[in-house]
């Protein structure tokens, strides 16, 4: 009697670790196609502007920020008015940013976009911790609300054919200093894209059940 139980509890366990593999196997086929839609939107970004992100002072990085670090040429000190040639910027930048975005090969894919701004982690007038972050926190927010509105109302046919999907997918959000680097990056505002990995993931999980 006793070796029966045990042989049914060792097919159960090899049942359940062949499952887990299969799993685990569905979850690397995740990853992968997740790692090679992120160098492949790597390598989009970089092809369209390897001439313009020395001139912006910007930056691309890996995982598919675009960080523009200059913060005199951003805003004015402590202001959320955007400076006229971060306007010209914008305006050059932003409509091939969401041509490559909405592609064929990877619109199905984005599961969001965020204009994040930044700030420094001092505010002259501020008597308190509490009063420099909560100043910077609401600076950095109106900053990257600004960003958005302004990229969101370019009056060029990319931007004004995809504003249903930018409604859906563009948000805006105050970072402070968090994530700070060193002084000299802290003030700046990143565009970050945000893939659709993890709604894969929760798929598949949901699928086997």
């Amino acid at each position: 009697m006793m070796s029966g139980l045990m042989l049914v509890f060792l097919f159960i366990s090899i049942g359940f670790m062949l499952e887990v593999e299969a799993d685990k196997e569905k979850m690397r086929k995740v990853a992968a196609s997740y790692r090679d839609t992120q160098a492949d939107l790597n390598e989009a970004l970089y092809e369209t502007f390897q001439n313009d992100i020395a001139d912006w002072n910007a930056t691309i990085t890996k995982d598919n920020r675009i960080i523009f670090h200059a913060p005199d040429v951003l805003f004015a000190s402590s202001s959320s008015e955007i400076e006229p040639r971060f306007q010209r910027i914008l305006k050059s930048f932003f409509p091939r940013f969401l041509a490559i975005l909405r592609s064929k090969k990877f619109t199905d894919k984005i599961e969001g976009l965020q204009i994040e701004g930044y700030t420094s982690k001092t505010w002259a007038s501020a008597t308190s911790q509490q009063e420099i972050y909560l100043k910077n926190m609401q600076l950095s927010q109106q900053r990257a609300l600004a960003v958005l509105k302004f990229c969101y109302t370019i009056q060029n046919k990319t931007v004004q054919s995809n504003r249903k999907w930018l409604e859906e997918k563009l948000r805006a959000n105050g970072m402070a200093f968090a994530k700070k680097s060193d002084d000299k990056f802290s003030r700046r505002v990143e565009f970050k894209v945000n893939m659709r990995s993890e709604e894969k993931i929760f798929e598949i999980l949901k699928a086997d059940k």
